[in-house]
């Protein structure tokens, strides 16, 4: 039997047995509990500033937000053994809430699957059984929303939103898990006093990663459904009526080719429309939650981003890098040179060089993920990249302008010439296709479209 199927005869329970809400003067706690029976308890915990004016003394509202975000962390924890059956003993869910949360981490965990080689389908793979059935309560009270919340990850597509909205007058707070040196200054340098962020502590039970040593499942899950409905509480302990993200229409490209596994998935539009159909329906703040970024390609962003070029000192948008103090290009993954290619056509070699602290397309080690993030293997890389097409774009306009103005190709640009991808004869139509896109699958309230379009509209 596989380690799959051997965990989930030897663990057949998950609990998420509790949560508990504390606060102080200055900030709410939730601290919650996991476990798998037989196996190991977890105790991952939040801590959310708030107004002196705020309490969640008898607030039903957050006791929602609250359990919510608990369904969301639960996952993490849960794939260690993969248990057939989740008893959740603290909170209410109807029957659709059930399959709500099982389609997120069945759809969230599709990399896990793909990646541990587990096959397996969304009505077999967990069985969520809830002690209590899910009562309406009172919405809450709408009257006092105000303001926009964007979440930033100190890469360039929350900076592009937050120099936008900041520049059309928009009042705007920022979200952050965890405080990181891009985030402070992609805020800093939007013109935002430090004030303007928002940062919540989230602590992950380091007992997950002990199992893991022993040989238990890991892999990735959807951390934009927690950056999701941390943001909601965020944004209701604030007051704030707007959370406005920055994913782009080409985090709905599917990872793997022919199959339906998408490392981004809690960033599509898929999950977007399924937030915001569970926030009406079941948490009932009010808060209206969207992509700014939504009708736009990885590629249609980068060509904007470029202009304000006071960012390009500051943003980070590596995941390994991330771990360091202050947050760096690691220089060495798949992410780093998916940025550097998708501004390859707006930037020099030098400037490129320069941002990564690495002449990234001269490295020969860099070659597998080119390979992948053309569209030449199985799958693109598991990380968060713009789609195939959008980066053989890229790659052929900043050819293009090498060859015009007579310079030398580095080795990666030189391979993709050896192997007859380059098509100059299509560049000018794809070109065009691709700044004046505008997907229709959006969520943006009207007053946030025209904003976009306008800046559309200056830019490309």
């Amino acid at each position: 039997m596989s380690k799959f199927e051997d965990f989930r005869k030897e663990f057949p329970e998950f609990r998420y047995a509790s949560y508990k809400i504390s606060e102080t003067e200055d900030s709410v706690d939730i601290e919650y509990e996991f476990d798998i029976t037989g196996l190991s308890e977890f105790h991952p915990s939040w801590s959310f500033p708030k107004p002196h004016d705020f309490s969640v003394k008898g607030d039903l509202t957050f006791e929602k937000l609250a359990f919510s975000l608990g369904m969301a962390e639960a996952v993490s924890y849960w794939k260690a053994t993969c248990s057939p059956v989740v008893c959740v003993e603290c909170g209410e869910l109807s029957d659709d809430q059930v399959k709500w949360w099982k389609k997120l981490w069945f759809m969230g965990l599709g990399e896990f699957f793909y990646v541990n080689g587990i096959n397996t389908d969304i009505s077999e793979f967990v069985d969520i059984q809830p002690k209590c059935k899910f009562n309406n309560s009172q919405p809450a009270d709408l009257n006092a929303l105000n303001g926009v919340l964007i979440p930033i990850g100190g890469g360039k597509d929350s900076a592009l939103t937050l120099e936008t909205l900041v520049s059309a007058g928009v009042k705007c707070r920022c979200y952050a898990i965890n405080k990181r040196n891009s985030i402070t200054e992609t805020v800093r340098t939007a013109g935002l006093s430090d004030d303007a962020l928002i940062t919540a502590n989230r602590k992950f039970d380091r007992s997950l990663v002990e199992l893991n040593s022993r040989g238990f499942l890991n892999g990735h899950t959807p951390f934009s459904a927690i950056v999701a409905f941390s943001a909601e509480i965020t944004a209701y302990i604030n007051r704030l009526g707007y959370i406005v993200l920055s994913n782009e229409d080409s985090a709905n490209e599917s990872t793997v080719v022919g199959k339906n596994v998408n490392h981004q998935y809690s960033k599509s539009f898929e999950f977007e429309q399924d937030f915001h159909f569970y926030e009406e329906k079941y948490l009932e703040t009010g808060i209206k939650y969207f992509s700014f970024l939504r009708p736009l390609s990885e590629f249609q962003i980068a060509k904007m981003f470029v202009s304000h070029k006071k960012y390009l000192p500051i943003f980070r948008s590596c995941n390994l890098g991330s771990k360091y103090n202050p947050d760096i290009w690691c220089g060495n993954c798949p992410k780093c040179l998916f940025v550097c290619l998708i501004l390859s056509p707006f930037l020099s070699l030098d400037e490129l060089t320069k941002i990564f602290g690495r002449d990234l397309l001269n490295s020969p080690d860099m070659e597998n993920y080119f390979i992948e993030l053309i569209g030449r293997s199985e799958h693109k890389p598991f990380e968060c990249v713009g789609s195939i097409d959008e980066v053989n774009l890229a790659i052929s306009l900043a050819i293009k302008q090498i060859l015009r103005e007579k310079g030398k190709l580095p080795l990666l640009f030189e391979k993709y010439l050896e192997q007859g991808l380059y098509d100059p004869e299509s560049l000018s139509q794809r070109n065009e296709k691709y700044c004046s896109g505008f997907s229709e699958d959006n969520l943006l309230p009207e007053k946030f479209k025209k904003i976009l379009t306008k800046e559309m509209e200056r830019l490309l």
